[in-house]
């Protein structure tokens, strides 16, 4: 069962302290920048395939893609989306490899081999795999998943090029860290590496005075495409 979920922001403020005394760095984190926002968006098969749409693309033409999905299938279901013909949502600007990943999820949700609402009641190591077993799902979309729409506390999307930056300008290393440096970073703060990203993109936020939306950090096409 999963032991931390970030309902509120009460919830992320109390983890706070426990990160303060787990690494004396996060500890100044949190003097300069102070309590970090909680950001939540929906959960279910649309919010996955909301972040799915976001893969490689900018916020602005993401957002503009979506907005069309949305006014297409509303309610944004997956048995209308995995029953839907691929130049429809080609024509609505999803890419061949994320129609197929779209498609592959609202059909791993109707057979039953992902049930997208019992991740929250496992470990994040344990549902970030479950995710990353399905076609398309790479660790960035599975953990920005867990992380903002299930509010896992220990989700930490190591890929992701704001937190990467944030880490790099925060403990003054020479380079930005890589995914596999990022793990190796956060390893101290389980159980609350969640916790630990709100914290170093709010940093990310005052030092760089823009809002560190979360990007993949670049890689040749669709995650996990297969």
């Amino acid at each position: 069962m999963v032991s931390h979920i970030l309902h509120t922001h009460d919830d992320l403020v109390a983890a706070l302290p426990v990160l303060a005394d787990a690494d004396a760095r996060l500890a100044k984190l949190i003097d300069m920048a102070g309590p970090p926002a909680l950001r939540r968006r929906p959960a279910g098969y649309a919010g996955l395939c909301a972040i799915v749409c976001s893969q490689q693309l900018s916020t602005a033409s993401a957002a503009a893609i979506w907005a069309r999905l949305a006014a297409a299938f509303d309610p944004f279901h997956h048995d209308a989306v995995r029953r839907a013909r691929a130049a429809k949502l080609a024509r609505l600007g999803l890419s061949r490899p994320k129609i197929k990943t779209m498609k592959a999820l609202g059909n791993a949700i109707a057979n039953g081999s992902i049930d997208l609402a019992a991740l929250a009641q496992m470990e994040a190591d344990a549902a970030h795999a479950a995710l990353t077993a399905l076609h398309g799902i790479g660790p960035w979309t599975a953990d920005i998943y867990l992380l903002f729409c299930l509010g896992h506390a220990d989700a930490w999307p190591a890929g992701d090029l704001a937190l990467q930056e944030a880490a790099r300008l925060a403990f003054g290393l020479k380079r930005r860290p890589l995914s596999k440096d990022m793990m190796k970073l956060a390893e101290q703060w389980r159980p609350w590496r969640g916790v630990a990203a709100h914290l170093l993109w709010a940093y990310y936020r005052q030092i760089k005075r823009r809002d560190p939306l979360p990007v993949q950090a670049r890689s040749n096409g669709v995650e996990n495409g297969r």
